[in-house]
């Protein structure tokens, strides 16, 4: 069955570009909470959540700062990582994502094994 994900700004209900898109798809790989991330093209703001944060945020170019005040309003007397100042990076990727996705993507048997 094949999946396609949708997103949409928490505030507008707009949806990404094609190109957008592909890296809001790729952020959802990060392994990580409480941080902000860029997505290019479209320069849409990620709020990578998790525990006391709750759930991934996401936000248009247009909405970037609401979704940045609505996050410190709401979770910042909890923690200091809604409090992080721009420039946010474009990936969180490091080597320790990659050999996760490797591992848990691997075939088992065939010509590998």
């Amino acid at each position: 069955m094949t999946v396609h994900f949708i997103f949409r700004c928490e505030f507008c209900d707009a949806q990404s570009d094609p190109m957008t898109q592909i890296n809001l798809q790729k952020a959802m790989r990060e392994r990580t909470w409480g941080a902000y991330q860029n997505a290019l093209p479209g320069n849409w703001l990620v709020f990578h959540g998790g525990g006391l944060y709750g759930r991934a945020r996401y936000a248009c170019a247009d909405h970037r700062g609401d979704l940045v005040a609505y996050l410190r309003e709401h979770y910042g007397t909890i923690g200091f990582h809604v409090w992080k100042r721009p420039p946010y990076p474009s990936s969180l990727a490091h080597a320790d994502t990659d050999h996760a996705w490797i591992a848990a993507t691997r075939r088992q048997g065939g010509w590998g094994s």
